[in-house]
């Protein structure tokens, strides 16, 4: 009977803990209350940011009593495996990260996107909120498929004290920029630091040298995975630039084997004049330098055949699954989320520069950020990154070969026809 009465009371302690588990599990939570249950998927499960995101879903959920956010945070890398796991299976979030760029229109090709043009029309005011430059690399032939949540970009940061040494001042235009570099070389400076140890670094600067040297009818249609041919004249001029600044010394010393962690530390140790990085490295540059730099964006190439004024960056932020049995939820959530009020807190409380209008300046973040942020905001478009941006197989290519590019084993022509050769690939594959 012992036994009997032990193996009842196991058999009832299993079933309760059963029972509890699926209590909580999301079945039933999507019925409980009547409540609408939206599945929110993002990627800062990092201290410094989770609290943010758990404040903003707390507040609306108070603010909408009949709604529930089931909210999950998966880390950078991760949540790539994850979003293509969704991508091809039926648990599908109803709001989820993404990037800009190809990446996000790798969805939309899908039909896993749902458009948003029309959620953005019909609210001129939510719309009007976005920095325009911040919507554009979210969508696909003229509809908008995605809604921003910080907003990057890359501009050169210079030591004021070496250029008032030489008497020089930001350049405009990429003659000024060379002149710039000559004057420092010959006065014994290193004058760009560059740490391409992982090639991104280096790819950055070719984001937007593509940019200004292709149009962007050409480069758009170029970057389309179906229609991708990239032989245009400026994707090689563009690289013979960028080669060119190491052929001529401008580059410090064994950049492909130095970290731009490494990097960053030489240009705040005085080590070099001028340095490449993002907005969001700004704060560094002011804590290490007190004050003694400044910045400038890529300058404008006179006879390019791109827009001269763009930004090379990009936005990151998130998608509403066209499974969704809940858009018009969905699109409330994200309004919040983007929020004057949303957007505000979000620089204050993280540092992120924002894409919504007014809400990164002098009084929620460095000066020079705000400054940083005005140039995205008058800035015709953005030029997003080349590796996120074109098809996988296509920035492999890229990849592999730019450190090749630098040291002079390979020359521009060479690794644009294996681009042109791998972009083919790719549209007999998509056929």
């Amino acid at each position: 009977m012992k036994l009997k009465a032990k193996l009842l009371l196991v058999a009832m302690l299993v079933l309760t803990l059963l029972v509890a588990g699926c209590s909580s599990s999301s079945s039933t939570n999507e019925e409980e209350s009547g409540k609408v249950v939206l599945k929110f998927l993002h990627k800062w499960p990092q201290p410094e940011f989770a609290p943010y995101f758990e404040e903003v879903v707390k507040e609306f959920e108070k603010q909408n009593p009949d709604i529930k956010i089931k909210m999950e945070a998966i880390a950078d890398e991760p949540i790539k495996d994850k979003l293509r796991v969704i991508l091809g299976g039926n648990e599908v979030p109803d709001i989820m990260f993404s990037w800009s760029g190809e990446f996000s229109r790798k969805f939309v090709r899908a039909d896993a996107a749902l458009e948003l043009t029309p959620y953005l029309n019909e609210d001129a005011a939510w719309k009007d909120s976005f920095i325009p430059a911040s919507l554009q690399p979210f969508s696909s032939d003229g509809k908008n498929y995605g809604i921003p949540l910080r907003f990057n970009g890359k501009f050169f940061i210079y030591n004021k004290e070496i250029f008032e040494k030489y008497n020089l001042e930001a350049p405009k235009t990429w003659d000024e920029f060379l002149d710039v570099l000559e004057t420092l070389k010959k006065g014994g400076e290193t004058p760009i630091i560059l740490g391409n140890q992982s090639p991104w670094a280096a790819i950055h600067y070719l984001t937007g040298l593509n940019q200004k040297m292709v149009s962007q009818d050409v480069r758009m249609k170029d970057y389309n995975p179906g229609s991708g041919e990239f032989t245009d004249p400026g994707y090689v001029k563009a690289m013979e630039m960028f080669a060119d600044l190491n052929k001529k010394g401008y580059f410090m010393k064994d950049a492909n084997s130095s970290s731009h962690d490494m990097a960053k530390q030489l240009f705040f140790a005085g080590k070099g004049a001028i340095f490449y990085v993002e907005l969001e490295e700004f704060a560094d540059a002011d804590k290490n330098m007190k004050g003694n730099w400044g910045f400038f964006p890529m300058p404008s190439i006179e006879d390019g055949n791109g827009s001269q004024n763009y930004i090379t960056g990009a936005p990151d932020g998130f998608i509403v699954s066209s499974k969704t049995k809940y858009p018009e939820e969905a699109i409330k959530f994200l309004k919040f989320l983007t929020s004057k009020e949303s957007a505000l807190k979000l620089v204050e409380q993280i540092g992120w520069p924002s894409p919504i209008d007014g809400a990164t300046n002098p009084d929620t973040a460095l000066k020079e950020v705000a400054e940083g942020v005005d140039f995205m905001k008058q800035a015709e478009g953005m030029a997003e990154w080349l590796d996120t941006d074109v098809h996988a197989k296509v920035a492999d290519v890229y990849l592999t070969n730019i450190q090749l590019l630098l040291d002079g084993s390979k020359s521009p022509d060479a690794i644009i026809k294996e681009v042109q050769d791998v972009a083919k690939q790719v549209q007999s594959e998509l056929e």
